[in-house]
C-alpha cells in the first residue's frame, strides 16, 4: 500500500471516478481478481451516479402530440448528456445543457389514430406508449372549467340535443372513444417526476370522472367533425381569479392609458406550478373559462388589461403570438346579494361582461355566452357544460379549422336613430334574427337625453331590430341585457344568444390591442 492517492492508476474513464479518488480513498494498486472486483464497483458506482434521463408530467403515455407543427419533447439528464427521441420513424438528438436540460424538436406529422411508441434514451431508455398525432388545446380557469364530468352526471337530465343519441346528463356511461385523451394537471404530481409516465388517459371512467365536463364536450365535438384524435389538458383552480394565472405581479396601474405594470421576478401563485411546466408541449390553442371572483372583486374595465395580459404572457411562454385563446363570457348570477369586501350592483355583472367583449379586439380570439344556461341564479356553477363545450368548439372549428359555421350570436355594431324610434345594426345574424320562444323580446331597453333608461318594445324588423318607448320621445341610447339577472330570449337562427350591449359603452373606442 501507499500513502499517495495520485500514484493510483485504474482505467476507469469517467470523470466521477477521478473525482471520487481526489476525495482521499485509501490507495492501493488491486491485482488479479481483486482488480476486477475493485473495478467493477466503482464502474457501477459512476454509473448510478449518472443522472437518468427524465421527463416531465405532460409527457408520457397515451398523449396526444400536436399534427402538422413541431412537437417539442423535453427532460432533464445528466450534464453534456446526448439524449435521442425517436417516433413515427424520425430520429433527434441533442446535448443537455450545463444544467443537464434538453429539448429536441420533432418534424411536423400528419393526425393518426394508430397508437404508436417513443423512444427516449440516454444514460437509459423510456419507451412511451399508445401514443396518438392530432390536435391538442390547454383549459384552464377557475370552477366552471375545473366543473367535473362526474358533477355533470348529477344535474336534472335533459332532452336529447342535437348530436347526441342519450341524454348529455348520462355521457359518462356511454364515453369510449380511445381517440379523445386527456390529462388533468395538478399543482402536487405537476412538480414532481412521475416515473411510470402515467397523466395522460383515455378519456372513459373514473378518469373521465374528474375531469373538465366543458373541456371533454368541447373534445368530443372536435372529434365528431374532424375525425382525428383530440387531447385535452386541463388545470383549472376553483375560486382562482385571473391574478395567480400570470407570468408576473402586477405592481401598478397607469390611471391614463390602464396600462398593467408587472414585477416578472414574482409571477402569479399558479403560474410556475400549473403554467410554467406544460410549456412548450406544443398546443393547438388555449380555452377559458373564468372571472366569477374578480366580479367579485367590482373588476370591470381592468379585467380587460388583466386578461390581455395573460394572453400575451402564455403565448409568449409558448412561443407563438399566434395561439387561438377562445373563452367563456360568465353566467348571469345574484352578484349583488354578496356581503363581501366590494360594494356591487346589479350593474356589475354587465360591466364585466363588457370587458370580457373588450378583449374579442386581441387577435386570434373568441368568445361564447352563456346566459341562457342557468337554472337557478343563486347557483354560481350553472349546469349545461356540454352547451358550453360544444359552443367553443363552434369557434374552434370556425376561426381555427376553418369551418364554415355560426360559433357567435348576433352582436351589436351600430344604431341609428330616427322619429322616435332606434334602430340597432347586428353582426353574426346566422339564418336571421329570432326570437327564441316566439315571445315579444326581452330585456332592450331606450334612454333619453335625461339618461335615464325605460324598457323598450323591441321588434325584428329584417336585419335590425327596432326599438321604441311609450317612455322615451327622443331616443339617445339603447341597451341590452343590462342586469346581472338577464336571460333574454333574443338569438339568431343557428341557437346562439346575442351578447349584452350598450350603445353609450363609454370604451367602445378604446383600442386594447398590444402595442
Amino acid at each position: 500500500m501507499e500513502n499517495n492517492c495520485k500514484n493510483i492508476e485504474v482505467h476507469v474513464m469517467h470523470d466521477l471516478t477521478k473525482r471520487y479518488f481526489k476525495l482521499g480513498m485509501p490507495c492501493f494498486k488491486p491485482t488479479g481478481l481483486l482488480f476486477v472486483l475493485f473495478l467493477s464497483v466503482l464502474t457501477g458506482l459512476a454509473k448510478n451516479a449518472r443522472a437518468t434521463v427524465t421527463l416531465p408530467q405532460v409527457i408520457g403515455h397515451n398523449m396526444v402530440l400536436q399534427r402538422d407543427k413541431p412537437v417539442h419533447i423535453w427532460g432533464s439528464a445528466a450534464p453534456m448528456e446526448e439524449v435521442t427521441v425517436r417516433f413515427r420513424g424520425h430520429s433527434v438528438k441533442t446535448i443537455t445543457d450545463a444544467d443537464g436540460h434538453w429539448l429536441v424538436s420533432l418534424p411536423p406529422m400528419h393526425a393518426s389514430s394508430k397508437d404508436a411508441d417513443m423512444v427516449i434514451a440516454g444514460s437509459n431508455t423510456i419507451v412511451l406508449h399508445h401514443i396518438l398525432t392530432g390536435e391538442v388545446w390547454l383549459c384552464s380557469g377557475q370552477s366552471n372549467m375545473e366543473y367535473t364530468m362526474r358533477k355533470n352526471s348529477k344535474v336534472a337530465s335533459v332532452a336529447i340535443p342535437k348530436g347526441f343519441n342519450h341524454s348529455p346528463v348520462d355521457e359518462l356511461q356511454y364515453a369510449n372513444n380511445d381517440q379523445i385523451r386527456i390529462f388533468l394537471g395538478l399543482r402536487k404530481p405537476m412538480a414532481k417526476v412521475h416515473p411510470d409516465h402515467e397523466g395522460w388517459s383515455v378519456a372513459k371512467d373514473s378518469a373521465l370522472r374528474q375531469f373538465s365536463a366543458a373541456a371533454y364536450f368541447f373534445a368530443r365535438k372536435l372529434y365528431k367533425t374532424l375525425h382525428v384524435p383530440i387531447g385535452m389538458i386541463a388545470n383549472a383552480i376553483p375560486g382562482s381569479a385571473i391574478e395567480p394565472w400570470l407570468a408576473g405581479k402586477i405592481t401598478a396601474i397607469d390611471p391614463a392609458s390602464d396600462a398593467l405594470y408587472f414585477d416578472y421576478s414574482k409571477p402569479g401563485k399558479f403560474y410556475p406550478t400549473l403554467v410554467r411546466p406544460l410549456a412548450p408541449f406544443t398546443i393547438r390553442g388555449f380555452l377559458w373559462y373564468q372571472g366569477e371572483t374578480n366580479c367579485f372583486m367590482n373588476d370591470s374595465l381592468q379585467y380587460a388589461y388583466k386578461m390581455q395580459a395573460l394572453i400575451d404572457q402564455w403565448r409568449t411562454q409558448w412561443g407563438d403570438s399566434t395561439l387561438p385563446f377562445y373563452y367563456v363570457q360568465i353566467a348571469p348570477f345574484y352578484y349583488a346579494k354578496n356581503k363581501g369586501d366590494y360594494p356591487l350592483d346589479i350593474y356589475t355583472l354587465p360591466k364585466f361582461w363588457e370587458a370580457q367583449a373588450l378583449c374579442l379586439q386581441i387577435p386570434h380570439t373568441g368568445m361564447t355566452v352563456s346566459t341562457d344556461l342557468p337554472d337557478n341564479l343563486n347557483n354560481i356553477h350553472p349546469p349545461g357544460k356540454w352547451v358550453v363545450g360544444e359552443r367553443l368548439a363552434a369557434i374552434a372549428l370556425a376561426k381555427t379549422y376553418g369551418r364554415s359555421i355560426a360559433y357567435s350570436g348576433p352582436t351589436y355594431v351600430r344604431s341609428v336613430t330616427a322619429a322616435g324610434k332606434m334602430e340597432l345594426y347586428f353582426t353574426n345574424r346566422d339564418g336571421g334574427l329570432v326570437s327564441k320562444d316566439g315571445k315579444p323580446l326581452t330585456y332592450f331597453e331606450l334612454s333619453g337625453p335625461d339618461g335615464k333608461y325605460y324598457p323598450a318594445k323591441a321588434i325584428i324588423q329584417g336585419d335590425h331590430i327596432e326599438l321604441t318607448s311609450k317612455d322615451v320621445a327622443r331616443p339617445v341610447a339603447a341597451r341590452f341585457a343590462w342586469t346581472e339577472s338577464a336571460q333574454p330570449n333574443f338569438y339568431n337562427k343557428a341557437g346562439f344568444p346575442a351578447m349584452a350591449f350598450r350603445t353609450d359603452n363609454p370604451y367602445k373606442h378604446r383600442h386594447i390591442l398590444l402595442q
